[in-house]
């Protein structure tokens, strides 16, 4: 049995609320990009793997600057600096984000299950007629084929040899 973990509503108004909090992020990150997946599959990564060799190229272009061109070091340093700063946004956002997927999972479970206990009450014989009709319904629509009849639906009729009898 689903046990019953979220018990609560969220009224239009705080649902207003937290779609307007997450559109204040997006203005104050206004430089956000939406890469398509061939763009996504085409980039170079920049893993755990190759940090310390880009932080490493990095000192070594600080310290001859002189040799690449005007602007290039600059734009190093922001694009270092931004993506350190993005590190602790994105983690809070994606714990954000696995949280309301994990409650969402959990509420559908606890949605489903209730349903599964109005179809099965409805079946019983305590149930009243309209509730019979309406599990009929449900039955229609989202119940089960029993194991029987799947397997005559599947379970092909034996070829007849060409010249035998039919029956």
């Amino acid at each position: 049995m689903i046990t019953n973990r979220v018990s609560t509503t969220l009224s239009e108004n705080w649902q207003q609320t937290v779609l307007a909090a997450i559109a204040t992020i997006r203005e104050n990150l206004p430089f956000l990009v939406d890469l398509t997946n061939k763009e996504r599959v085409t980039l170079p990564k920049l893993g755990d793997g190759s940090q310390a060799f880009v932080r490493r190229a990095l000192e070594v272009a600080t310290q001859h600057s002189a040799l690449l061109p005007q602007g290039f070091l600059e734009e190093m340093h922001k694009d270092a600096e931004l993506y350190a700063i993005l590190e602790p946004i994105q983690l809070a956002i994606d714990l954000l984000a696995k949280q309301i997927d994990d409650t969402r999972l959990q509420i559908g479970a606890e949605y489903y299950a209730a349903a599964r206990t109005v179809y099965a009450t409805s079946k019983t014989p305590f149930a009243e007629a309209a509730m019979r009709t309406a599990a009929e319904d449900l039955g229609k629509r989202f119940g089960r084929r029993s194991r029987t009849e799947s397997t005559e639906e599947t379970t092909p009729t034996p070829a007849q040899p060409p010249g035998s009898p039919q029956q």
